[in-house]
Parts: structure tokens; C-alpha cells; sequence
């Protein structure tokens, strides 16, 4: 069991450091240039390193092994030579004389050297029995039965063998050829040469250019790093200036060295940003007097409002003693003052979120009888267009914190727009919750929506078809202030549609203040079997500008996958 719990600590600090290495890797160009070029470096050196160690080895073998076989074929000669001026007729002189000339070889040109004077094979003493010589009978046997067979056949033969020595082996050469004893036949003359002052030379010169390609590694290390960190400096610095500009300092610049093409890049940076800002601070104040205009404007308009409105009450009071035109003409001025007043009222409301002033007074409230008392309002123009509204709540609580007064206006307002649009059809009102937030959908079965449409969702004054004439009085920035609303509260407002087949609107709330919504209890999607021409598209949520979107999702089911629609927008 320790040993698991061990193996299974060494796995988990391996996979840490796996992944401090990627993200390092991922996120520092400084890392990935230096650990490339090192790579790259490494990669050469190893190769070049090899090929030089391979030729230096080739060479010094090469001309070792020339040397020693011009010193054999020498000494041979001069072996062959006592051997034909030796006047030892008996086998004991003949003996004497294979052990002198073992003896007198064994000093050669380059150094000592093993010397075996062996009997040819298939040689016969002639009645003589003679013994082989050796300057050391030990490493006889480092002669193989190849090179034997291969000097029998005449001419001169080497062979690299492995000389033992008290700790290890050295490399070393046997070089053979036949040679005549007179009387006594043929011998072949075998001579040993070492090859370790050659080794020790060739592991010199590879500790060498190891040592110099580890110097050149670190000194290519070293100047990546340089180069890189004055590239990468000037780029990260670039990096923090518009993360702080970003943030809302535009009060910061890039400092300007020298006049190389870094100093450029920051000179450019610093001129964008001071246009930037300059560019900003004139928006900003030109959205400050639009804002300030139009709460000026809706509040100074408050007083001939009143005003009008009194004298239109008035002549709304009298008009059974005018004409039909007359009459008619007080009702219609009746009906675009109170339209006039919820102008007024949308606008006032919209340059209170604009300034940022718009206040949330949340409390704990079941949306259950939000959403019925929002029904109940509704229902008087829902009998006018014979449209039937359909009520569907769970039966336990549905309690959030909520400003009332809020969410209250946003279900009026897509009541109202869903009646407007349903084409006398049924609209469907759902109330669903979970343990993190509470939603409600308002469906129609109406005209629908089209993916253009769906660019310009809550979008102030926008109509969806300029064409078709509002009979519910709207002013135009009921969505939008819904859409407000909904985020005042921390939540989502959320749109889909199809031509045809009408649309869906979704408002999901958090239960509690502080909570961050990834779902929605009830689904975007109306769930209505398989649909004809199926598409992946995302569904729009939302959004006061088009290009701020957030990401779009598909509504999901809780019990099966949901048919995925076209995007639309709301009305």
C-alpha cells in the first residue's frame, strides 16, 4: 500500500510539472524561441559532433594500421632474412633460432609489440618436432583460426582484436605472413600491435568537442535569451500598456527608447493611444450630454404634459356634447397623451440605466404571483385580440430575490409583445425553478422572427416589421428596458423564433443576489417533436449591441435532446 501511495505521489508531481511546463511553454514566446533554438542547436552539434568523432576515429585508425602493416611486412623481411643466412641444422638449433628471431621482432619501428612464430597449417616437421615461438605464450590464442587460414593463403592479413590487459581490454591489431624456416617448412609470423595510445588520443579529442559543444550550447543558449529578451520586452510591456488601457487607464503609454524599430512600435502604441483616448473622452462626453439631454428634455416636458393633459381631460370629459369628429378627435388625443406619458416615463426610465442609477430593490418574493399578477394585466388585451393565455406553474414555491416592481414590467412587456404578435393564437406562460435559479417563458404560435431579425433583439425603437401597424400603443423601449432589468437582477433574457411558428421568450433570474448562471430551468427550444429541415444554430441572447453578444447555446431538455431552430429575435 506505501508503495502505491508513493507510486501514485511521483505520478501526481509528474503530471503537475507536465502541465507548469505547458502553460509555461504556451504562454511565454521568450520560452518556446530559447527552447527551439537549444533543440535545433543540440540537434546539429550532435550530428556535426558525430561525423568529426567518426572521421577522427577513421583517421587515426587508418594510418595506425598503415604504419603497422609497413613495419610487419619489414620486419618479415628481415625475419625471412635470418631465417635463409641460418646455417642450424638440428631441431633444438632450429628452436633456438625461432625463439631469437620472436625475441629480436618484438621491438618494432612504433614501439613494442607481441611477436608468435606458429607452425602453417597442414605444415609437418619432417620427422622434427618442433615447437611454435611467442614473445609471450599467453596471448597466443588472441590469433583466430580465420586470420591463420586467411595467411595460409599468401600475402599480408590483419585482423582488429581485443588485447587484455590487468583491467579491461585494449584495441589492438594482429598482423600475419608466412615465412620459410630452412629444413623445417613453413611458419607464419604473427605481430601484435596496440592501438590504446591511439584510443586515448580519439577520446581526448571527443572530451574536447564535447566541451566545446557544450560551451557553444550554452553561449547559443545565452545569446537566444539575450535577443529574445530585448524582442519580448518591448511586446510584453506593449502587452500590460493595453491590459491597463483596457482597464480604463488611458492615461498610460509605452516608454520610447532609442530610434530602432522597438522605439517605432512604441511611438506608434503611444500615438494610438492618445487618439484612443481622445477619441473616448469625446464620446464619453457627448454620451454624458446625450444622456443629460434627454432626462432634461423628459423632465422639463413633465409640465406642459400636465398641463395638456388636464385641458384633454377636460375635453375628454365633454366630448357627448361635440360632433362625431370632434368627439373622435378627443378620444384620439386622450389615447397619444397616455402614450405620450409612457414615452416619457420609457425615457426617464432608459437615461437612469444609462448614468448607471438605476437601483435594485430586491426581496424575497415567490415569482409565482409576480407572474399571475403580470397575467392579470395582460388579460383585458389578450379578450380584445381573442388571444387565450395559458398558465402553467409548479406546484412548490418559486421564491428569489427579486425587485418585484422589475420583473413585474419585464413579463408585461413580453405578455404584451407575444399577444401583439400571436395572430390571435394561444400564448403559453411556463414557470419552472431549480436550486439556483427561477425562469419563465412566454411562447407564441404568431408570425415569428427571422434570423435577421434576431441582430437587433432589443434594440431601442427597433421594429421588426416597419410596416405593420402597433396596435398595443407600445413606445418602442419596453424590450430594452426589460433586457435592463434582467440584468440589473444578474440574469439572462433570451429570445428564439421561427417564421411561421412564432416565438419564445426566456427571463432566468438567480434565486439568491450573487449567484452566476450556467443554465436555465426551462428550455429556450419549445419541445414539439421532430422538425422538418433541422439545423445546429445557435439561439440569440439578449443584448443591447449586436457586436457584444454573448456566446450563443441551444436551450437544452431535461428529459431529451431538443430540436435545434434558427435563431430570431425579439420584437
Amino acid at each position: 500500500m506505501r508503495v502505491n501511495s508513493a507510486w501514485r505521489l511521483v505520478r501526481a508531481r509528474t503530471a503537475r510539472r507536465v502541465r507548469s511546463g505547458a502553460r509555461t511553454w504556451r504562454s511565454s514566446l521568450q520560452v518556446r524561441v530559447i527552447t527551439t533554438t537549444m533543440a535545433i542547436g543540440l540537434v546539429a552539434l550532435a550530428v556535426i559532433g558525430v561525423y568529426v568523432s567518426q572521421r577522427m576515429r577513421d583517421g587515426l585508425f587508418t594510418a595506425r594500421v598503415d604504419q603497422v602493416l609497413v613495419e610487419s611486412a619489414r620486419s618479415t623481411l628481415v625475419a625471412q632474412a635470418t631465417f635463409d643466412a641460418s646455417t642450424a641444422n638440428s631441431g633444438t638449433d632450429v628452436q633456438r633460432l625461432l625463439y631469437v628471431v620472436a625475441r629480436a621482432q618484438r621491438a618494432g619501428g612504433s614501439g613494442e609489440r607481441e611477436v608468435f612464430l606458429l607452425r602453417a597449417p597442414g605444415q609437418k616437421g619432417g620427422g622434427v618436432a618442433l615447437n611454435g615461438a611467442a614473445s609471450t605464450f599467453s596471448l597466443v590464442g588472441l590469433v583466430s583460426p580465420e586470420l591463420r587460414a586467411a595467411t595460409a593463403t599468401g600475402g599480408q592479413h590483419w585482423q582488429s582484436v581485443a588485447w587484455p590487459v590487468e583491467v579491461g581490454e585494449e584495441p589492438a591489431v594482429m598482423v600475419g605472413q608466412d615465412v620459410e624456416v630452412r629444413g623445417v617448412g613453413t611458419y607464419q609470423l604473427f605481430f601484435l600491435y596496440s592501438l590504446q595510445s591511439e584510443q586515448d588520443r580519439l577520446d581526448f579529442l571527443q572530451r574536447t568537442l564535447l566541451l566545446a559543444a557544450i560551451a557553444l550550447v550554452a553561449l547559443l543558449g545565452s545569446m537566444t535569451w539575450l535577443v529574445t529578451r530585448q524582442a519580448v520586452r518591448p511586446v510584453r510591456r506593449a502587452a500590460e500598456v493595453a491590459e491597463r488601457l483596457a482597464d480604463g487607464h488611458l492615461s498610460e503609454r509605452m516608454p520610447e527608447r532609442g530610434e530602432d524599430e522597438m522605439a517605432t512600435l512604441a511611438r506608434s502604441f503611444n500615438e494610438m493611444a492618445a487618439s484612443l483616448q481622445d477619441q473616448i473622452h469625446r464620446m464619453e462626453e457627448l454620451s454624458t450630454l446625450q444622456r443629460r439631454f434627454v432626462s432634461d428634455v423628459s423632465h422639463e416636458l413633465r409640465t406642459p404634459l400636465t398641463t395638456v393633459r388636464m385641458a384633454g381631460e377636460m375635453i375628454y370629459a365633454a366630448r357627448g356634447s361635440f360632433d362625431p369628429a370632434v368627439k373622435r378627435s378627443a378620444e384620439l388625443l386622450q389615447t397619444q397623451l397616455d402614450r405620450f406619458e409612457e414615452l416619457l416615463a420609457d425615457l426617464l426610465e432608459i437615461s437612469r440605466f444609462d448614468a448607471g442609477a438605476a437601483l435594485l430593490e430586491a426581496g424575497g418574493r415567490d415569482v409565482r404571483d409576480v407572474v399571475v399578477s403580470a397575467v392579470d394585466h395582460a388579460t383585458p388585451l389578450a379578450e380584445r385580440r381573442g388571444t387565450w393565455l395559458q398558465v402553467t406553474v409548479p406546484e412548490k414555491s418559486c421564491a428569489a430575490d427579486i425587485d418585484p416592481r422589475r420583473v413585474e414590467r419585464i413579463l408585461r412587456n413580453l405578455l404584451v409583445n407575444a399577444i401583439e404578435h400571436a395572430e390571435g393564437t394561444s400564448v403559453e406562460v411556463t414557470v419552472g425553478a431549480d436550486a439556483h435559479a427561477v425562469a419563465v417563458t412566454v411562447r407564441d404560435r404568431g408570425v415569428g422572427m427571422t434570423p435577421d431579425e434576431a441582430l437587433h433583439v432589443f434594440d431601442r425603437f427597433w421594429r421588426a416589421d416597419p410596416a405593420r401597424a402597433r396596435t398595443t400603443g407600445g413606445t418602442g423601449l419596453g424590450l430594452a428596458i426589460s433586457l435592463e432589468d434582467a440584468h440589473l437582477h444578474g440574469g439572462w433574457l433570451e429570445a428564439w423564433g421561427r417564421p411561421g411558428r412564432g416565438a419564445c421568450f426566456r427571463l432566468t433570474l438567480p434565486r439568491r443576489a450573487g449567484i452566476r448562471l450556467t443554465d436555465s430551468p426551462l428550455p429556450l427550444v419549445p419541445d414539439e417533436g421532430p422538425v422538418v429541415e433541422a439545423m445546429q444554430v445557435p439561439l440569440v441572447r439578449g443584448s443591447t449591441d449586436p457586436a457584444a453578444l454573448p456566446d450563443l447555446t441551444v436551450g437544452r431538455s431535461d428529459d431529451s435532446p431538443e430540436p435545434v431552430d434558427e435563431p430570431q429575435e425579439v420584437r
